[in-house]
């Protein structure tokens, strides 16, 4: 019991700031939700679409990057500088490639949201809200792989306290651009749109500035060289990489899929269902934080040849993570009807959307389940069979029962939510299954191309 406390208490250390940092992330988007909110459902929507498009597209570039995840962590567990050094490099390598597919598509919101059965006048308007948005693109990449060596080397507090500032920054343009005032017009999702992109260049700028200068490179850092370019090292990264892009990219297109039905029940379902979806992100970073904590904590013990240490840091995570989302389970339905008042909404949508939220309060054991469990198998570099979990979770069980009691069964977005809430489950369980059987226990060390 005291080995079990003991690695709990070094979890939290690290999953506290982590799950911050993911939150400050996540208030990013819903300071643009709430100010959104007090220009009119239709710049509500609009952003909601462009973040629906943006995010589908850039999830696959983060899972790229977020490849280094593993090679770091159990690089720094076994005290190998080179191997951080040179991570990081092919990191940011992966960022500035991957951004450029990610820009391309982008360009292509618009028709591709009308494809997807939008409304003509809303996908206009989110794509100009995405375009606003374009040179946060690379930021936002090159910022995941710093994070990422940071975290690795359980060093969390400088992108927490780049993410508060970011915060603050964001509050003063959003308010600035969205409603006007010192000679800028009123530019409302547009507005948001700008915020967001110059903020996101910032965070990178000002990461990058702090690991220099506080030194945070020193003892694992290599210079530049050709070795940053290894074919065969950036090619096991991104197969990893691969893995983790499908496995974020099948369960966030699950829950935008879901968003672009509710777009097709009218648009107070639409802004009702992205009321609940932001209200359920938030309480997710706080596992998403002990997800990270855990890809950290047993990548360095696989590294160091602790295997039974990081089987048992595993399971310490997988409880801690269903414990926050019970109480979170508990927290959301007690305010069920105070929760939405906070976005300003119409009538009609504040209904429809405190009328979901206790279903979307049974799936939060499910979401800390799930994550923290993709968590582990991050660090242990098997990705794939994650993202194997989410397609059948997602799309074999999860939307058409969503569709089904949607509109088949006429329940409208409580039939969406108790959809999600299925596929959630079936996920979770697998994972715990897939762990109990082939865990850190049996994993080995992952290794990089060093020249």
């Amino acid at each position: 019991m005291g080995e079990v406390l003991a690695e709990l208490r070094r979890l939290a250390v690290l999953a506290v700031p982590l799950a911050l940092t993911q939150l400050g992330n996540m208030m990013l988007g819903i300071v643009d939700m709430l100010m959104l909110g007090r220009v009119g459902r239709e710049a509500l929507d609009a952003a909601a679409l462009g973040n629906l498009w943006g995010y589908a597209v850039l999830t696959i570039g983060m899972g790229m990057v977020l490849g280094c995840d593993p090679f770091i962590a159990q690089a720094h567990g076994a005290g190998d500088g080179r191997t951080l050094g040179l991570t990081l490099q092919r990191g940011v390598v992966l960022a500035v490639i991957a951004s450029v597919p990610v820009m391309l598509l982008w360009l292509l919101a618009g028709p591709g949201l009308q494809l997807l059965g939008q409304a003509p006048h809303l996908a206009v308007q989110a794509h100009e809200y995405l375009l606003a948005q374009l040179p946060g693109a690379p930021a936002v990449l090159l910022y995941v792989a710093m994070r990422s060596y940071l975290q690795g080397r359980g060093i969390t507090g400088p992108a927490l306290v780049v993410m508060l500032a970011a915060n603050i920054v964001n509050v003063g343009l959003n308010y600035w651009l969205i409603f006007g005032g010192l000679g800028v017009p009123a530019l409302g999702a547009v507005g948001a749109g700008i915020a967001t992109g110059v903020v996101r260049v910032l965070m990178a700028a000002a990461l990058a500035w702090l690991i220099v200068r506080r030194g945070m490179h020193h003892g694992a850092w290599v210079p530049w060289s050709r070795a940053a370019l290894d074919r065969t090292a950036l090619l096991a990264i991104a197969g990893v990489g691969v893995g983790i892009g499908l496995q974020l990219g099948l369960e966030i297109w699950a829950f935008q899929a879901a968003m672009l039905f509710a777009g097709w029940l009218g648009d107070a379902p639409l802004a009702a269902y992205t009321i609940v979806l932001n209200l359920a992100s938030v309480s997710f970073m706080i596992p998403v934080g002990i997800a990270m904590a855990a890809v950290t904590r047993v990548g360095n013990l696989l590294g160091s040849d602790r295997l039974r240490e990081a089987e048992r840091a595993a399971w310490v995570a997988l409880g801690l993570g269903a414990a926050v989302m019970c109480a979170s389970a508990v927290l959301m339905y007690g305010l069920r009807s105070e929760l939405p008042a906070l976005f300003k909404a119409d009538a009609e949508v504040y209904a429809l959307a405190a009328a979901s939220l206790p279903i979307a309060a049974a799936f939060q054991l499910f979401d800390g389940v799930q994550v923290v469990g993709f968590g582990v198998l991050r660090a242990m570099g098997r990705t794939r069979y994650a993202a194997v979990i989410n397609f059948f979770g997602y799309y074999a069980v999860a939307l058409p029962l969503a569709w089904w009691l949607a509109f088949e069964r006429g329940h409208g977005i409580a039939g969406l939510w108790w959809g999600l809430t299925v596929g959630l489950a079936l996920v979770a369980v697998a994972l715990l299954a897939w762990i109990a059987a082939r865990g850190p226990a049996t994993a080995r060390k992952i290794a990089l191309e060093q020249r």
